[in-house]
């Protein structure tokens, strides 16, 4: 496998005028392109942080950050915008969908950002709907479904420019159990079927077990790397923080 993902000496200081505040002391990671990861830690441990680093939403004070071999640490707003829209699928606690849309139409969004056709997005659309089980709920507005029924159609939306990596923020924050573990397992198809790089930020440790690699943040930085799948080096790796 090809890395998706390397982070060199990455931390992030935030600056409130009086004190300085780091968010995320310096880090290295590695993440390769079909990985499944999932990111734990308390409120304030810098999990958050990274992800927003991670899906260019931020930049690191300081380090590197390489997203699929390419520097974007750098980028100016309009170069991460194209990076994100290209690159990038985001899936939200809140899903984020626009309220007066059809599910149809939210899942087309990102490719009118992209310019695609409308018969071409269309299509696109229905087919993602079709894949995570909302084929009868095209025309359905966000106030006519469920939470669960929710976040399928933001994987869908995250899903229509194709992009590499998927990046979930609390996907199952508001949703009750069974949902939760059926918006998981999507996201392990994905993953196992589709070849997606899946990361994912979680407090519940049973949502963390559906991925094959755990991070534990504590306190700015890494405090445990643990992968589940033999062939990778199975076994935790604890680390000084």
């Amino acid at each position: 496998m090809s890395e998706i993902i390397r982070l060199q000496g990455v931390s992030k200081t935030y600056d409130t005028g009086k004190i300085q505040v780091q968010a995320l002391k310096p880090l290295d990671l590695l993440v390769e392109q079909g990985e499944y990861v999932a990111i734990m830690g308390s409120s304030g441990s810098g999990k958050s942080t990274l992800m927003n680093i991670l899906g260019c939403l931020d930049r690191p004070t300081e380090g590197q950050y390489f997203l699929a071999g390419e520097d974007v640490s750098k980028k100016n707003d309009n170069e991460l915008s194209l990076i994100r829209n290209q690159k990038i699928g985001f899936v939200f606690q809140s899903f984020n969908l626009i309220p007066r849309t059809s599910a149809l139409k939210n899942v087309e969004l990102p490719m009118v950002y992209a310019k695609v056709p409308a018969r071409k997005r269309e299509a696109r659309a229905r087919e993602l709907l079709e894949k995570v089980g909302l084929g009868q709920r095209t025309d359905h507005m966000p106030n006519e479904i469920s939470g669960g029924q929710k976040q399928r159609v933001a994987i869908a939306r995250a899903l229509a420019n194709q992009p590499p990596i998927i990046f979930a923020d609390e996907p199952t924050g508001n949703l009750d159990s069974k949902s939760s573990v059926e918006i998981m397992e999507i996201f392990t198809k994905l993953n196992r079927e589709e070849g997606n790089t899946v990361v994912l930020v979680t407090h519940e440790p049973d949502i963390a077990e559906f991925a094959d690699r755990i991070l534990t943040f504590k306190d700015g930085c890494v405090v445990s790397d643990r992968r589940k799948n033999a062939s990778a080096g199975c076994g935790e790796v604890e680390k000084p923080c």
